[in-house]
């Protein structure tokens, strides 16, 4: 289930008459379920949900609250006549929709000439990424149109397929799932034609790029070039036709899925490219750089008499060089040994097998997310508003939807917390905002109990004592800080919070539920246990000097092309 918001800063139409019908309510609910009879009902709310649901009905309001839940399947409300019937309507004149939300946004941005922006939330899976498509492919409809605006609305479109095909990935709960955040503005001018727009990047699920969790996938690309890619630029690359060949690509034992067809999917990637104005060097860069973090992964590390690494076979070492244009005995070096500077000396101390393969996964980890960095760049860069004049904005944030799997690590963490954050902001400028004005007012109502989930946000956050703080601490201090160190100050330190428990501090009843290197929250959407095995190299995300040096080199080749390189842009673990 996801919820869209909007705040300030007939051909086969037949559900529409039928629930217009009073008579029908019985069968398919009320649309607006500020109508509910027993509107403090939990079980009347669901029921309500339910029957409108079992008539392919997803949309209801809560006022301008619109919630939908994801059908799995493909209805027939998303054409050129739905956008049709739903411009410059009024909002509760027709029965509830994506567009009625998005057309009351856009209208209340020109009427008032105010920024506006849409909220998407839910849990993972719950179709807020395709929210966020509908209303960016109405908003291509519904505005003004002339050749260079729709110049302008293509590319936006466009970048859609590209930052899904970069940033996205199979998970257990959704085959197309979001694995970074996204704020776009779309930038409107004083007559309400779009002129531009500007994407903000956070928190790429970089961990993926070398690790999947069974039954889970890499990020989208890697499978669609390899699957997809022309003969003569899998030459180019040195890649073979079989996902099986990348170590990167077989962690989640999936890397074939019946449901997603990664050859069709490369071609739409290929054309959006075009459309975005990436140029023929641009693409070649973007995949060498791709392909160089498959060969990466398949660099293997043998121990010699000490147990130190040792590289023999170059083969895909020299494919890692030649794509990234780093000399061979450079990487070798930077991936075998670690430099450390004593004054004037420099000493290369070498780095064990497995040590060596965290060298290296980090180094695969720093390329990809660099280098995405740069393609949001490219994407703004295509998007970018040429005319100076004043101009409004409607926000749009797709960001991750909460996750609980069978094992939660830091991911999971990091996720749930940024949700948590966005239910404190709903919070804030629904419930808790609006019965301040009516009190304020003086005006007369029921207050509205609701759970300020500010409680759980603190003890993620709050500054010296909030499970970040904690986890910051352990990784900087001196001596031997270990993912079970940390949880021990975690225990010290949150013994007594509602929302906190582990194994020593449950009753006997829960600790058979809880492992000993486990934590539980009773975040705002429910219980999550989360394993700390990863949780201080993670949040570490230890990049020597050196491999820093390495990992930059394809960028800065980048940026002598005469692109922008952001290196402020945010990213995750």
């Amino acid at each position: 289930m996801s919820f869209s918001t909007w705040q300030k800063g007939k051909g086969k139409l037949g559900h529409l008459d039928l629930e217009g019908a009073l008579t029908a309510r019985d069968r398919v609910g009320v649309q607006d379920f500020v109508l509910l009879d027993a509107h403090n009902s939990e079980t009347a709310f669901l029921d309500n949900l339910k029957k409108r649901f079992s008539e392919d009905l997803i949309y209801t309001y809560i006022g301008t609250l619109l919630i939908s839940v994801n059908p799995y399947k493909e209805l027939d409300i998303y054409n050129k006549k739905h956008m049709d019937l739903y411009m410059g309507v009024n909002f509760y004149e027709l029965p509830p929709h994506i567009y009625a939300l998005a057309d009351n946004a856009y209208h209340t941005m020109l009427t008032e000439a105010n920024n506006h922006f849409i909220l998407i939330s839910g849990e993972s899976g719950a179709g807020k990424t395709e929210a966020s498509k509908k209303i960016l492919q109405y908003y291509a409809v519904s505005c003004p149109s002339s050749a260079l605006l729709d110049t302008v609305r293509d590319r936006m479109l466009m970048s859609n397929p590209v930052l899904e095909a970069f940033g996205n990935a199979k998970t257990l709960k959704n085959d197309n799932s979001s694995r970074f955040g996204k704020y776009m503005d779309i930038q409107f001018d004083s007559q309400g034609d779009a002129v531009g727009g500007h994407i903000l990047s956070y928190l790429l699920e970089k961990s993926r790029v070398v690790h999947q969790n069974h039954g889970e996938r890499n990020f989208h690309i890697f499978y669609q070039l390899v699957e997809g890619g022309e003969e003569d630029l899998l030459r180019q690359l040195g890649l073979e036709r079989d996902t099986q060949h990348y170590n990167y690509l077989v962690g989640g034992e999936c890397a074939n899925v019946s449901s997603i067809n990664d050859k069709n999917d490369w071609k739409t990637v290929k054309n959006a490219l075009s459309v975005i104005h990436f140029d023929e060097s641009d693409i070649e860069h973007l995949f060498g750089v791709i392909a160089s973090v498959l060969h990466l992964g398949n660099v293997h590390f043998d121990g010699d008499m000490k147990g130190y690494a040792v590289l023999h076979s170059n083969a895909e070492l020299r494919w890692v060089s030649k794509l990234i244009g780093v000399h061979v005995q450079v990487l070798q070096e930077a991936l075998s040994y670690r430099k450390i500077e004593a004054k004037t000396d420099e000493v290369m101390c070498p780095f064990t097998v497995d040590h060596a393969v965290y060298v290296r996964d980090a180094l695969a980890k720093a390329i990809y997310g660099r280098t995405f960095t740069w393609l949001v760049n490219r994407i703004n860069e295509s998007l970018e508003n040429q005319d100076s004049t004043r101009k409004t904005v409607i926000g749009l944030l797709d960001i991750y939807g909460f996750e609980v799997f069978y094992v939660n690590s830091f991911e999971q963490f990091c996720i749930n917390y940024c949700n948590e954050k966005l239910q404190q902001l709903f919070i804030q400028l629904t419930l808790k905002a609006e019965q301040e004005e009516y009190e304020a007012e003086g005006i007369e109502w029921e207050p509205v109990q609701f759970f300020n989930n500010k409680i759980i946000c603190d003890l993620v956050e709050e500054k010296y004592r909030g499970i970040i703080s904690v986890l910051d601490e352990e990784c900087l201090r001196p001596g031997d800080a270990t993912d079970l160190t940390f949880l021990e100050k975690l225990e010290e330190k949150m013994g007594n919070h509602p929302h906190f428990v582990t194994h020593k501090l449950a009753d006997k009843k829960t600790r058979k539920t809880l492992d000993r290197g486990d934590f539980r929250l009773l975040h705002y959407a429910g219980e999550v246990t989360y394993c700390v095995v990863g949780f201080i190299d993670k949040n570490n995300d230890l990049l020597y000097r050196h491999i820093k040096e390495v990992s930059g080199l394809k960028l800065r080749d980048y940026a002598e092309a005469g692109r922008k390189q952001d290196d402020s842009a945010q990213s995750g673990p």
